[in-house]
């Protein structure tokens, strides 16, 4: 059994309505892919996410503003009422992105620190997106207290000095796609390096389609192929990743566990 801890269903060119993605969903359960995590990048589409998403038990949900999305800033009063819903497992997508948007960093910041602060005050785990970034995104952890509420580096592409940082603070550590990418030789003797209780995967779809899909939109069954990837660089079986990968979702997300 398999999770997609980071996917974003709504953005899916291949799944525009309900028959589709039934269809989607199916494919991936087909592969022993249990449950999905949905992640909101801008608030004011997450009532139509919310809505488009009901039908699903297998699909839990996160509310947030995305690094890249900051142009109108963030309502808090809005996060904590899309949060109170009981499948809002997190806040998040949130973080700073300095690769793409160098220019507007303290508008960034200012987003990040105030859903740190929701995050922490209704103890809900946070979704970071970090490039270009590190010692802000943890510094911005530290002062606002995450490791009250701990979360994940998602689709992470950093050191293994920033992933022990985040470690240290009750934070979990998501592979993607990227790992299995011809460049990535890096991100791979990382990988190889993190403690198996505090690693996750994912496929951020529909993006970053790993190989052997690349050029395709990205599918949450393609969280399979990334597992097996990690497991074979990890000299692990696919079932014994699965299995701890799984764990360390419902640890991470635990209003999730809650619903499972």
């Amino acid at each position: 059994m398999l999770v997609d801890s980071h996917c974003h269903l709504d953005r899916l060119k291949a799944a525009p309505d309900e028959a589709s993605l039934n269809a989607v969903l199916t494919d991936a359960q087909a592969l022993g892919i249990s449950h999905f995590l949905c992640v909101n990048v801008r608030l004011q589409e997450f009532e139509a996410m919310q809505q488009r998403m009901q039908p699903y038990n297998n699909v839990f949900l996160s509310a947030g503003v995305h690094p890249l999305d900051v142009e109108n800033g963030v309502s808090a009063a809005d996060l904590r009422r899309f949060a109170a819903d009981e499948r809002v497992v997190a806040i998040g997508e949130t973080g700073l992105d300095y690769f793409y948007s160098p220019d507007n960093q303290r508008e960034q910041q200012q987003c990040f620190e105030t859903q740190v602060e929701v995050a922490v005050d209704i103890n809900k785990p946070l979704i970071i997106h970090t490039r270009d970034a590190r010692q802000d995104t943890l510094d911005i952890l530290r002062n606002g207290h995450a490791e009250k509420c701990g979360g994940v580096l998602h689709c992470f592409t950093e050191s293994l000095e920033m992933a022990q940082a985040a470690i240290e603070m009750g934070f979990y550590i998501s592979i993607s796609g990227i790992v299995t990418f011809r460049n990535a030789d890096a991100l791979r003797e990382v990988v190889k390096q993190l403690p198996k209780e505090r690693l996750l995967v994912e496929t951020d779809s529909p993006f970053l389609a790993p190989v052997p899909h690349r050029g395709k939109e990205n599918q949450p069954a393609f969280v399979k192929d990334v597992a097996q990837f990690v497991a074979d660089l990890r000299g692990e079986s696919l079932e014994e990743l699965a299995s701890y990968t799984t764990e360390n979702f419902f640890n991470c997300f635990k209003p999730a566990a809650k619903l499972r």
